[in-house]
């Protein structure tokens, strides 16, 4: 028996289920397979058409050729437009972000690729935060000037007032057509006030053109941090991070209005970047624990965080629960996040060659990039994710060569940090040593 379903969702006994009720078992009929219990993987390239004639119906409605009737729906054809382990694993991951639709890919940067190429066209300029992803910086800054796209960056801790005095001081603002922004800033946990950006966006929108904000919402979504209520219009994920959570599978996803999905979705079809059923599948698998890691990861970082505030080998910790001697950063936590989430970077004393000793020192916690997974993650931004930013821009973004990221597990905390104080030892004896 299906739940009775609103404009809201799925509700029971007068109210609407939450995100991790849905994860179970939304958008699947066990008659369809047998009754299973959980959805197969529809390991299929193509589907069979009843008639020539539902054929012919269902190509109408994927390539756009009339509109879907009252009651009608877009039935199955080839896997690259459709297949149910996506379409059921999509459904699912909107509630969480309160989207009206959602398209998942085959890794995040096809997710932000492909959302940029079919929003965004010759002459428009992208407005973006900075520091971001190393690749989403190599592509906006690299890439899509190929295309005719300009882009204008500035830094995640400035002030709405500084991002439009900006804007307008490059002479372009009137092509201005997307606002893309990541927060919290990888690796630097900045925040960028998403509301600001919006009424940005809203200036300098006409009755033509409407200017949209895009959210790389990786680091505390889709748990702690919900942009569309902030007025974002667009969602981006690196699904392979907690979304799917450990770290055995490659994914993106893109969530917004339908309008907007539509295009993307349609961009995705002819760019082939859909993620495979055998992902979607996974990706499942992973929904249904992903408020419960989230929250167990995070509940840890604080701990571990807590450990290096104090250590003195530690110059700076880049951490969203120690925002209280910057206000303006505070405000914006308390605005639109709801947790400091799991991700913590700090500054060691010394420079590479420390970092590089501590890293090589690590037992427990894994020397690679990445993050979000269940296992603890440690790498150096500067030579690794964020490498093929030139060092004099890494410099202005406060990425140092003494920084180390670290995405915390579900390990015991305590644990984590027996890790953290044998390396830093090292660290230390090295110091004596040179001493």
């Amino acid at each position: 028996m299906q739940l009775e379903e609103d404009h809201l969702g799925p509700h029971l006994n007068g109210k609407h289920l939450r995100p991790e009720s849905l994860m179970m078992s939304y958008g699947y009929n066990p008659e369809w397979s047998e009754m299973a219990v959980k959805a197969p993987i529809y390991q299929t390239s193509t589907f069979v058409f009843k008639t020539a004639e539902e054929g012919k119906a269902f190509f109408e409605l994927a390539y756009g050729l009339r509109e879907k009737g009252a009651e009608e729906q877009l039935g199955l054809i080839y896997s690259r437009l459709n297949n149910p382990d996506l379409e059921i694993l999509e459904n699912r991951l909107r509630f969480w972000d309160g989207a009206e639709d959602a398209a998942v890919f085959a890794s995040g940067m096809a997710a932000i690729s492909t959302s940029l190429l079919a929003l965004l066209k010759p002459g428009d300029v992208i407005l973006h935060s900075e520091p971001i992803y190393g690749g989403s910086d190599y592509y906006i800054k690299n890439i899509l000037p190929k295309f005719g796209i300009q882009s204008i960056g500035f830094q995640a801790s400035a002030t709405a007032e500084e991002v439009e005095q900006l804007l307008e001081e490059t002479g372009v603002a009137d092509k201005l057509a997307m606002i893309y922004v990541e927060t919290p800033a990888n690796p630097t946990n900045h925040l960028v006030d998403i509301e600001a950006c919006a009424a940005l966006a809203k200036k300098h929108s006409t009755a033509d053109k409407k200017v949209i904000v895009a959210v790389d919402n990786t680091f505390l979504g889709p748990v702690f941090s919900h942009p569309l209520k902030h007025g974002a219009d667009l969602i981006l994920y690196s699904a392979t991070k907690y979304i799917g959570g450990h770290s055995d599978l490659i994914a993106g996803a893109c969530l917004g209005s339908a309008p907007l999905m539509k295009q993307v979705k349609a961009m995705r079809t002819f760019m082939g970047s859909m993620a495979s059923p055998w992902t979607g599948w996974m990706l499942m698998r992973s929904l249904e624990t992903l408020k419960i890691r989230m929250e167990a990861q995070a509940k840890g970082a604080e701990v571990v965080a807590a450990y290096l505030k104090q250590h003195p080998k530690v110059e700076k910790i880049y951490y969203l629960g120690y925002l209280q001697d910057n206000p303006q950063q505070q405000a914006i936590f308390e605005k639109q996040c709801t947790s400091a989430g799991s991700m913590i970077a700090f500054d060691l004393k010394g420079g590479e060659k420390e970092a590089f000793l501590f890293l090589n020192n690590l037992k427990l916690i894994k020397l690679a990039v990445s993050l979000g997974g269940t296992e603890s993650l440690a790498e150096h931004p500067a030579s690794m994710t964020h490498s093929d930013i030139c060092p004099a821009d890494r410099a202005v973004m406060g990425i140092g060569e003494s920084m180390i990221r670290i995405s915390v597990g579900v390990e015991h905390p305590e644990d984590i940090i027996a890790d953290i104080e044998q390396a830093l030892a090292k660290v230390e004896e090295l110091v004596e040593e040179e001493v």
